[in-house]
């Protein structure tokens, strides 16, 4: 599909013998913001594991700018900040960023820009260790960016944050899209949904709907995503049910 910077089809992924994501199949625009939203459980980072080529599946494909997901080509094209800690605890802030930088042959001066773009300039020379929560979150967001990434893969990027700080982030998430950069966000607050482009809503591993914000809502009845997601497994968990 022209303009598709990710396309994921009939994927299937198992953990054991319980099956994670059920034939899920989605395609992301390029240059977009799109949010991946489902409760806790509901396979999201399963997906963003299999999208950024880590994930063990069973069948189906998935496709990153033209290329199966785990290409070797595709390791200076993507940025990835997991849930779990990706920073050196005993390193500066500064420090992590650079030694990212030198990893993709880039130099200072890309390092100390995604400081900057991440908002830990005055924090730079701190420990990442001695971080608060949502600095640390944010040290490893500058090191998942820090090679201008034409794919950014965020899992749950602002959980810890207070306020002021999510709507700081979503700006230069919004931002990094202008620039080019295609954006899938996870999230399990539905209010950060309406920030997004399209949105993706998973349960139990599998697509009850694909559509912006807007369209969800109206095609769910209601003006509030919490009440549509409800609404939507209420209406039969379709189209997911079908796969």
């Amino acid at each position: 599909m022209e303009n598709t910077a990710i396309e994921v089809r009939d994927l299937v992924v198992h953990r054991g013998k319980k099956p994670v994501l059920h034939g899920f199949s989605c395609a992301i625009p390029a240059g977009s913001v799109t949010g991946l939203l489902g409760p806790s459980g509901s396979g999201k980072t399963t997906l963003m594991r299999a999208i950024v080529g880590v994930q063990l599946v069973k069948s189906g494909t998935v496709t990153v700018l033209g290329k199966p997901a785990g290409d070797k080509q595709l390791r200076h094209e993507m940025g990835y900040l997991t849930q779990a800690p990706s920073v050196y605890g005993d390193l500066t802030v500064r420090e992590n960023a650079r030694y990212f930088a030198a990893l993709y042959g880039l130099s200072h001066k890309e390092a100390d820009a995604a400081i900057k773009d991440v908002g830990l300039e005055e924090a730079k020379n701190q420990l990442v260790g001695d971080l608060s929560g949502g600095q640390h979150s944010r040290a490893s967001l500058a090191c998942a960016i820090v090679s201008n990434p034409k794919i950014l893969v965020l899992d749950e990027p602002t959980v810890g944050q207070d306020p002021v700080l999510r709507d700081e982030l979503w700006k230069r998430f919004r931002g990094f899209a202008e620039a080019g950069t295609t954006l899938l966000v996870s999230s399990h607050v539905m209010d950060e949904a309406n920030r997004c482009d399209r949105l993706l809503l998973i349960r139990e591993g599998k697509l009850i709907a694909d559509d912006t914000p807007a369209a969800v809502k109206a095609s769910a009845g209601t003006d509030d995503l919490d009440q549509a997601f409800l609404n939507l497994i209420r209406a039969g968990e379709t189209p997911g049910e079908t796969s």
